[in-house]
């Protein structure tokens, strides 16, 4: 301390000194004490707005099947009713008339738990719960809303691997599948939200004409009340908090329906929100989830109480959503298929983004929305990207993470489970006929697994030689399968992209990126990346969703979040003591005089809106005139 306070003063010896030093010395003494005191204010400030908006902690259970050693009974041939073919599956109380569902582990086989189904009557007390505790909730501030995101997001943070395990529990992926999609794509959304959501969704002025410049132009944004998010199994965390945090933010409550395939998991991560609203202060009924067959979805689409839909999954499923919702005009955001190209262009060095194609391909298996289905490659260049694709497709290790391995630990692999078999004998028999058609098939079979015999695999699968017209190459897979199609001019590749129903993302690579935007700029989707892979999601400021057959609307981004609002125009008197809107006595009803009123709007058409100043000048004197007749 002393050291500084002679920094400060300066050497003290003798008075004639301090009288030398006095005028240099001033000035640091001013900017030091300056500086600690614009400290002290920031140390005030930043322990204020933590006892706000820090983050609060929450006591939370880690279920016992997200350990990788659980272990359960085994469901031979596993499907959502397994419970009817083994009794033994239902819960110790069943209750006739009322359908369950089961869950189950679909890289092993393991029971995981058999759910009752919600019926029409459980559907409609969830909303209502939804609206009640919505009344509230959208009264509160943007700060106390970020605190529950804060608090969210440390949880997340602090627990992945828990949530990773739950999610590859449920749905067969990877742990680094997870990581990716589920629990980075998350985090961004959540930070997003906290640093840019009130940006977003405040009051927003806008600009006005000549004719109302004595008004204030705005924009609200406003809590629709409660909406719906109806969501697909890949990602079951994601697909999840993504429409919930989303909701809340804007000050809505929301009631989730999950896929009936992810129960378990759904159910355990939804719990977590609610848990956290709770120990922020805040009513935990405002996030609501439903899991029910196709057939009782209707009761959410057509309810009165739901303002807003998000439906993410198949295009047939989507469209029943749609159409649904017409009973109370509710507004849909569709989040559909996709047959997802990457272009690839001549002189492109595929050694060195070969690894983003494998990812992009095989990324959870391939049920990824935004997966690489096709990839069209210049002539000059596709032997040598067949020959890639070989060599690392066949290094491929296929199995579960949550099973330990015949040999003891759990053994390190590269794709997981597909969520169910049913789909598995469609899925070879397009491939054979791609193969009649001339392709040749690497992989393209179920894959039996030595010692996960109740697992749902399917092989790593290429499609070498692929043409645009096999079905194949037109109908979205949603599976570890690749299409390779080859092109001479970068004109057939754009047509070979467009080429399908889909349009809802797509890659461009190539050694110029002028040209590769050009040719992005020209394909029919929703989202496009240049040398890259799908981050376009990971930018939460962008808007997420597709065209044509993919849906439409966009759940990301300001887009997306606003989507959730009612957006209401607002205008006010810029100086409400001094000018006002008054009716001119010549306009005033009844009317007197049809031409000098005639006259006298037209002149103030051209007064305003006139191409030249003689014009305006021609509409000032016709306006005045049509003033003076009506006197």
């Amino acid at each position: 301390m002393s050291s500084l306070v002679a920094l400060l003063l300066g050497p003290m010896s003798s008075s004639s000194q301090w009288d030398d030093d006095e005028e240099r010395s001033n000035p640091l003494v001013f900017w030091s004490l300056s500086f600690f005191f614009a400290w002290g204010i920031y140390l005030v400030f930043d322990r204020y707005q933590k006892l706000h908006t820090s983050a609060i902690k929450f006591k939370f259970q880690v279920p016992t099947a997200a350990d990788p050693n659980w272990s359960s009974l085994y469901i031979p041939n596993a499907h959502l009713e397994s419970h009817l073919e083994d009794r033994s599956l239902l819960p110790g109380r069943d209750m006739p008339g009322r359908r369950y569902i089961t869950a189950f582990d679909p890289s092993t086989g393991l029971h995981i738990g058999t759910f009752l189904a919600d019926a029409e009557q459980e559907i409609e007390e969830k909303i209502k719960w939804a609206t009640r505790a919505q009344r509230e909730w959208k009264q509160t501030t943007f700060t106390q809303r970020r605190r529950v995101m804060r608090s969210l997001l440390k949880w997340l943070v602090d627990n992945q691997e828990t949530c990773a395990n739950v999610a590859c529990r449920d749905t067969g992926k990877t742990q680094v599948d997870a990581a990716l999609g589920e629990i980075l794509t998350t985090c961004s959304k959540l930070e997003w939200l906290m640093h840019h959501g009130e940006e977003y969704l405040r009051p927003e002025r806008r600009k006005n004409n000549l004719a109302l410049t004595y008004k204030i132009a705005e924009v609200h944004y406003e809590p629709l009340g409660v909406v719906a998010g109806i969501v697909s199994w890949n990602y079951p965390l994601h697909n999840a908090w993504s429409p919930i945090i989303a909701a809340i933010f804007s000050g809505n409550g929301i009631v989730l329906k999950c896929s009936e395939k992810v129960i378990w998991s759904s159910t355990y991560f939804v719990n977590i929100i609610q848990t956290c609203l709770e120990a922020c202060g805040h009513d935990p009924n405002l996030v609501q989830l439903t899991y029910c067959y196709p057939d009782e979805v209707e009761t959410l689409t057509t309810s009165p109480l739901i303002k807003h839909i998000t439906f993410i999954g198949s295009e047939p499923v989507g469209r029943k959503v749609a159409i649904a919702a017409t009973k109370h005009l509710t507004p849909v955001t569709l989040e559909l298929g996709g047959k997802d190209p990457a272009i690839i262009l001549p002189q492109t060095d595929l050694e060195k983004w070969a690894s983003v194609w494998m990812r992009g391909v095989y990324q959870n298996a391939g049920q990824n929305c935004i997966g690489i289905e096709r990839i069209i490659v210049h002539s000059t260049l596709y032997d040598r990207l067949e020959e890639i694709f070989k060599e690392r497709v066949e290094k491929l290790r296929v199995g579960s993470v949550m099973a330990p391995s015949p040999d003891g630990p759990v053994q390190v692999v590269d794709t997981g489970s597909m969520i169910d078999s049913t789909r598995f004998r469609g899925m070879e028999k397009l491939l054979r006929d791609a193969e009649e058609e001339g392709a040749n098939i690497i992989g393209g079979k179920e894959y039996e697994s030595p010692w996960l015999e109740h697992g749902q695999y399917f092989g790593t699968t290429v499609v070498c030689n692929a043409e645009p017209s096999m079905q194949v190459a037109k109908e979205e897979m949603f599976a570890p399968v690749v299409c390779l199609i080859s092109y001479d001019e970068v004109e057939d590749a754009i047509d070979i992209a467009n080429g399908t129903r889909y349009g809802l993302g797509a890659s461009v690579f190539g050694p110029d990126q002028t040209q590769c935007l050009a040719v992005a700029k020209e394909l029919d989707c929703g989202m496009v990346a240049v040398n890259d892979f799908g981050v376009f999601y990971l930018n939460q400021d962008l808007p997420f969703g597709g065209t044509k057959a993919s849906g439409y609307g966009r759940f990301g981004g300001p887009e997306g979040l606003r989507a959730l609002t009612n957006v209401k125009a607002v205008m006010v008197d810029r100086w409400p003591n001094f000018i006002q809107t008054a009716i001119p006595r010549v306009l005033d009803y009844p009317i007197r005089s049809l031409t000098t009123s005639w006259n006298f709007t037209s002149g103030m058409v051209r007064v305003l809106y006139g191409d030249a100043w003689r014009d305006r000048f021609q509409g000032l004197v016709t306006l005045v005139r049509a003033m003076r007749a009506d006197d």
